[in-house]
């Protein structure tokens, strides 16, 4: 290739750049973002042009779509549970026992329900081990939904249980993403659609979105007979099980919840099948609710009106008066959640954060060294579990209230995935968090200033590169 053409070559690139930088500027959600993405396009569009097609957008289209799926939705939920309004009036809470976090059910435009009986399951044996036992116990419907499925020892009891329900007449249906499950084999969905099972692969389905790589549906959940829900942060998979090395022992949590707020899970999950399948999937109405927790069902995500997910836990964070505690494998925090955790820590907030020792995700790990080395340096207590890799998604305010789902202290959860999580205020419950936290914290090691200024000029450079590109991790 002559000189000439590999100039007119690096001058049409840098000229793509530049248009592209344009349309990032007016794109992107966020000034940290559209700054990251405008840079990197401008001074090198040779490494950042084809990441932008797949990770550029941060607009979730089909809104109108979207909306009009949702009043199908609720006419349809209101022909199936004809006594829907009077039964979830009936565990409605007392307004001032909730104020401060009325700005929550204002956001996301969702009660809280009372009468909610709760179950921690602390690890993945717990799990699967409720959530099988669900599933052979179910009468007529299955929905599940995960992030990732992988056809594995765990993936493959799975199928069979799934199998063995359809055959007696059980209703399923299953929900996986296209690119966290991105290794599923085609014989494996196909087995379970031969058994009688309904499987799809969530998609945006537009033709831009499909190249996109956000908008990911990260959302775990398990319904059985509409009326037990389970939500947390394990997919279908060996490692989460502890069986894959490097990362055992895996340490992630989930929950059952029964009670009136399991509609709310159905809901979201009714959402999601009604966008990739064009139908609407069974819906069976929850039982009365026979505990005492006080729960709201928090589903958010990129076709949200406002970035619900990092306003929740910023919301969380400033109601904490005495304590916040969160785990997360990912801590690439936005400026408005770090600006809270900061000022938590100078109202007196005892505010503790559990992250990996260990990377399953070198770039995210690096950025989230140097921000925990920042919070440090706040006043956040920050630890790292020292036994393998935590993936865990959980929150502890004060006394009384808990939260776990899927969401993670990163971007992509704040803005580009579709999450879910259940909020809880009981103080039984939330005692029982405390101690798989406190456990946990017994277990990991203090983040001092020295994992920062001890490291090499190379890995400090490299975290501080890493958390330029925090905005579009």
């Amino acid at each position: 290739m002559s000189l000439s053409l590999i100039a007119c070559v690096a001058l049409l690139l840098h000229l793509c750049g530049i248009v592209t930088a344009m349309h990032a500027v007016m794109k992107v959600r966020t000034p940290q973002g559209a700054v990251a993405w405008a840079l990197g396009l401008v001074v090198m569009p040779y490494l950042t042009l084809l990441p932008y097609l797949f990770l550029g957008a941060s607009r979730f289209r089909g809104y109108a779509r979207l909306r009009q799926m949702n009043q199908q939705r609720r006419r349809y939920v209101a022909r199936q549970w004809p006594g829907r309004a009077d039964y979830l009036q009936r565990h409605l809470p007392p307004a001032e026992e909730l104020q401060r976090f009325q700005s929550i059910n204002a956001m996301l435009q969702q009660p809280f329900y009372h009468g909610h009986q709760l179950c921690l399951l602390v690890d993945g044996e717990a799990t699967f081990e409720a959530i099988f036992e669900a599933i052979a116990q179910a009468e007529h419907v299955i929905l599940i939904q995960f992030f990732i499925i992988h056809d594995d020892q765990l993936g493959q009891r799975l199928q069979r249980a799934l199998l063995e329900r359809a055959a007696a007449g059980v209703q399923i249906c299953v929900l996986y993403d296209g690119v966290g499950s991105h290794a599923l084999p085609r014989r494996y969905v196909d087995t379970l659609r031969q058994g009688g099972v309904r499987i799809h692969a969530f998609a945006t389905r537009r033709w831009r979105n499909r190249l996109q790589l956000n908008f990911r549906n990260h959302r775990k959940i398990v319904l059985v007979d509409g009326w037990r829900a389970f939500v947390g942060g394990l997919n279908v998979g060996d490692e989460y099980m502890g069986r894959k090395p490097p990362l055992a022992p895996w340490r992630d949590t989930h929950m059952e919840l029964q009670g009136p707020a399991v509609a709310d899970v159905h809901a979201s999950f009714l959402r999601d099948w009604r966008w990739v399948t064009g139908e609407l999937p069974p819906f069976l109405p929850p039982r009365d609710g026979c505990g005492t927790a006080t729960t709201l069902v928090a589903a958010t995500g990129p076709a949200d009106r406002q970035e619900t997910c990092s306003l929740l836990f910023v919301t969380l964070i400033n109601a904490a008066t005495r304590r916040i505690w969160l785990t997360s494998p990912y801590f690439v925090p936005d400026l408005s959640v770090f600006s809270a955790l900061r000022l938590a820590v100078l109202r007196g907030v005892d505010v503790r954060i559990l992250i990996p020792s260990r990377p399953d995700h070198l770039v995210v790990f690096l950025a989230s060294s140097l921000h925990a080395a920042e919070a440090h340096k706040a006043g956040i207590k920050m630890f790292r579990l020292k036994p393998g890799f935590v993936h865990q998604k959980v929150a502890l305010i004060d006394h009384d209230t808990s939260m776990i789902g899927s969401m993670n202290l990163d971007n992509r959860s704040f803005r580009l995935n579709f999450e879910i999580s259940a909020l809880n205020i009981d103080v039984d419950f939330a005692q029982q968090v405390e101690a798989m936290l406190e456990h946990d914290f017994a277990q990991s090691v203090a983040v001092t200033s020295e994992e920062y200024q001890g490291a090499s000029f190379p890995r400090r450079l490299a975290m501080n590169i890493a958390r330029l590109m925090g905005p579009i991790l």
